[in-house]
């Protein structure tokens, strides 16, 4: 009973982290997904695949965070998006070892391009995002690769 109580301790005063997350549509409707590959750190050898997205800065709302984000990572923009379509709330280890409670906020973007500009990656996205794939919901069905979020085809359903 003693380690459930300490588990329970540390899991509710773990940092908030917040984050806006974009489902990224194409015409053929193809979702995009980033490989995440690890090489070091704390997530050392870990990989998969995840949407765009990531923290909010200070005094950011969650969909200023979106139009950021997509535009960092994509190269594409976008002045308003529609209320997100889903909430995800979860432990999340990063890189830097500390445990996080992730809550995280998805957003749809209809996207009429598929072509993507690293242009405004940090080192850091340019170390382990290795590559970009547009998904179609038959792929993610039949992956056996690691995709996040886990509700990502239940997310799509709504998009």
């Amino acid at each position: 009973m003693l380690r459930l109580a300490a588990f329970w301790d540390r899991y509710i005063h773990m940092r908030q982290r917040n984050a806006a997350r974009l489902l990224v549509i194409n015409p053929d409707r193809q979702v995009l997904l980033f490989r995440f590959q690890h090489k070091d750190g704390a997530l050392a050898g870990r990989n998969y695949w995840a949407t765009p997205g990531g923290g909010l800065e200070t005094g950011e709302t969650f969909e200023a965070a979106a139009v950021r984000e997509l535009f960092e990572e994509t190269g594409m923009q976008v002045d308003v998006l529609d209320a997100s379509v889903a909430q995800n709330c979860f432990a999340m280890m990063l890189p830097s070892g500390e445990t996080v409670m992730a809550v995280e906020q998805y957003f749809v973007v209809h996207a009429e391009r598929e072509q993507l500009t690293r242009d405004g990656w940090t080192a850091e996205e340019v170390q382990v995002m290795t590559e970009h794939k547009w998904w179609s919901i038959a792929e993610l069905e039949q992956t056996t690769e690691t995709v996040w979020p886990q509700s990502l085809i239940e997310m799509l359903g709504k998009a």
